[in-house]
């Protein structure tokens, strides 16, 4: 019989896959950001677009820092982007989204946002139209291990499930052999009572 994974074991597989794609996102970051700087010829002039190198400093300090640091990252992200909606605005808000390790990470809602800023990305810098799409990248696949990770999780359920109610099944079966056994004991010892008195009663009669 096939046994199956622990829960802890699979959430920790599906955890591991998360930081591999996690990683991956974060090495081809730094290779765009080796090759696009402040003053290199490819980087369009936005009046009022954040450096990259901002993003990427407050993602890090969002997926380190204590609770309060993380709560006040995301509430000044997502005010920002409603009081002033912008490409830059919102991509920031995205990235904060896409940053898992907080209460307020969101794949899903990450994926919406970078999916639109992509399609408005004459209003972005090379740089942001990098970060959106390498991240739209790793909330994708955010997506698709956490939905693998629940599926695991219910098979593993169901399949504790059914072993739970295999063992309650033998369980009942011994109980019901228990019983019976227990009547064929007294059925037994009944008969030896029997057979005992008829033999006292004969070797009376023969005295």
């Amino acid at each position: 019989m096939r046994r199956s994974l622990p829960t802890n074991a699979l959430r920790n597989i599906a955890t591991l896959a998360i930081l591999v794609a996690l990683t991956a996102g974060c090495a081809q970051t730094k290779e765009w950001l080796d090759g696009i700087r402040p003053g290199g010829s490819s980087e369009s002039v936005i009046v009022g677009a954040p450096d990259a190198e901002q993003y990427v400093t407050e993602m890090h300090k969002l997926a380190s820092g204590d609770p309060a640091t993380q709560a006040e990252i995301y509430a000044d992200a997502e005010s920002t982007a409603k009081l002033t909606p912008g490409p830059s605005t919102k991509l920031r808000y995205a990235l904060v989204l896409a940053t898992p390790g907080h209460s307020g990470s969101d794949p899903q809602a990450a994926q919406t946002a970078f999916r639109e800023l992509l399609t408005q990305t004459e209003m972005m810098t090379p740089a942001e139209v990098a970060l959106a799409s390498i991240h739209l990248d790793v909330v994708e696949q955010q997506i698709v291990f956490g939905a693998e990770n629940k599926r695991l999780r219910s098979i593993n359920s169901r399949e504790e499930q059914a072993i739970a109610q295999r063992i309650a099944k033998v369980e009942s079966e011994n109980q019901e052999l228990r019983h019976s056994l227990e009547e064929a004991e007294q059925k037994l010892d009944a008969i030896t009572s029997i057979e005992r008195s008829i033999r006292e009663q004969a070797n009376g009669e023969t005295q």
